[in-house]
């Protein structure tokens, strides 16, 4: 194992040359446009949807198109930022470039916290599902098993980890694409003893929008937070060949895919059956599947939402290990995390897979963190485990928040001083990054407001202050030069 080379000054203007990872760059682009397609496909989507529905009705579909509009407007900031300026730390690195370092050093750790600790709900999940297939192995011991092959997957090389979620993704989109077929089929009348269902459903039962508009925003409230996870895809871009166009191609082509998918899925499900069929916690395509008379539609999407947790799993233990190690890149994190591997690779392998640049380190930081998050919601999951999730509840839309303002800093910066490193580019800047800061801002209001979410918010902020405030006193014993706290 070998170390990486000094971290960049946080002075270093956007326009100047972004020095190469140390990192491996075993990723293809095939990896990344189905990581970005299946990265925000998960449990939250098959599951999750039932609870959005029963408070929008049909109008849930505007609920997923207003979230689905945030989300691909943030990723297509933060697509901009990561063509223009690759690294591992992706949107750490743009905030620390644009607004200082104390930004760089808030929304990465706050992000990396965030993804440790959802990490332990995925395995949890997928643990009783496994459990409920084979009742005789402990959920506590399919845990364990789950978080040593991913960990030994994130151990070797980064190509292991594109493999994984390749054909995690493919699956899912494949159970997405199949159900959007049986649900047009089924809507038009078109399958085997079913009759065409029209829009009878979609103005029945209280209309289109039983619950008026405010049915609508809480919808959107239930589904926003669905939508995180495509950030990983501007991690992963660093360890492809060509950083700058995987990231582009990605971005473009996973951001309307997903928005097919999603509120594609939403009007299949509302329109074959009244929205009052659906209840909270309940897969809603199990009740479409049922419905039109797929045999096992219950063990057939038990499986699809058990191989979308493990993909989760995964993306969230890689995504979290390269956070890490960016951080320690910049001096942000203990500097001990920085070593990577050396490649053993055979003779005639190619020159990154020689040299090996994993950071084993910053995966088994994330992991060990990951194991602690596993124990406390397996033995305190009502109290102190449900403190923590709630303290990362909002973050997302934090990390949202700061991408749209690094990237007002950046783009303006960009085009005076290297307008050529803008191959991928935000629409209609920079009105539509204010029209996204207000939404995004208008979002936690409303979860303020909203009593179920209103101690995710709160509980969140209280996270991110302290964050902010371990930021400032760093900077401010740098100043006076005093030993970092990371570095003691």
């Amino acid at each position: 194992m070998h170390e990486a080379p000094p971290p960049t000054p946080a002075s270093t203007p956007p326009s100047a040359a972004v020095p190469a990872e140390p990192l491996s760059h075993g990723l293809k682009q095939r990896h990344l446009t189905m990581l970005g397609l299946g990265g925000v496909i998960g449990a939250g989507l098959f599951v999750g949807s039932g609870a959005g529905i029963a408070v929008a009705g049909p109008a849930i579909v505007v609920s997923y198109l207003i979230a689905g509009v945030l989300a691909m407007l943030v990723m297509r900031m933060l697509g901009e930022m990561s063509a223009a300026m690759p690294a591992s730390g992706s949107f750490s690195v743009h905030a620390e470039r644009a607004l200082g370092r104390w930004a760089g050093f808030s929304v990465g750790w706050l992000y990396w916290f965030l993804l440790v600790v959802v990490l332990a709900v995925e395995a949890t999940a997928a643990a009783q599902i496994a459990h409920g297939w084979v009742p005789g192995v402990e959920p506590w011991a399919w845990v364990l098993l789950f978080m040593v092959v991913f960990t030994a997957a994130n151990l070797t090389a980064v190509k292991n980890f594109g493999e994984f979620e390749f054909w995690f993704a493919s699956l899912k989109v494949g159970a997405i694409v199949v159900f959007l077929v049986l649900g047009l089929l089924a809507v038009l009348g078109w399958l085997p003893d079913t009759d065409p269902v029209g829009m009878t459903n979609l103005t029945g039962q209280g209309g289109f929008l039983p619950n008026g508009w405010s049915g609508v925003v809480s919808g959107v409230l239930t589904v926003v937070f669905a939508f995180g996870g495509l950030e990983v895809v501007t991690i992963a871009a660093a360890e492809t060949d060509d950083p700058a166009r995987a990231v582009g191609r990605a971005v473009r082509s996973a951001v309307v895919r997903i928005l097919f998918f999603y509120v594609g899925s939403m009007l299949v499900i509302v329109t074959v059956l009244p929205w009052t069929a659906q209840q909270a916690g309940l897969s809603p395509y199990v009740k479409v599947l049922d419905a039109i008379g797929v045999p096992s539609a219950g063990q057939i999407m038990n499986i699809v939402v058990f191989v979308a947790l493990l993909s989760a799993l995964n993306a969230n233990l890689y995504g979290s290990s390269r956070m890490i190690f960016s951080l320690a890149e910049r001096g942000e994190a203990p500097r001990g995390l920085l070593k990577v591997s050396r490649g053993n690779a055979p003779k005639g392998a190619d020159s990154q897979e020689k040299a090996g640049g994993v950071p084993r380190r910053a995966v088994l930081a994330s992991v060990a963190f990951g194991f602690v998050s596993v124990l406390l919601n397996l033995v305190w999951p009502d109290t102190v485990f449900l403190y923590m999730l709630n303290s990362v509840g909002a973050v997302l839309l934090f990390v949202w928040a700061l991408i749209a303002a690094s990237q007002l800093r950046l783009r303006a910066r960009l085009e005076q001083e290297a307008p050529e490193a803008l191959a991928l580019r935000m629409w209609c800047f920079p009105y539509l990054t204010w029209v996204t800061l207000a939404g995004l801002f208008g979002v936690l209001v409303l979860m303020l407001t909203d009593e179920a979410a209103r101690p995710q918010v709160l509980w969140s902020a209280g996270a991110t202050a302290l964050v902010l405030l371990v930021a400032v006193e760093r900077q401010r014993r740098e100043q006076r030069g005093k030993p970092a706290i990371t570095d003691r």
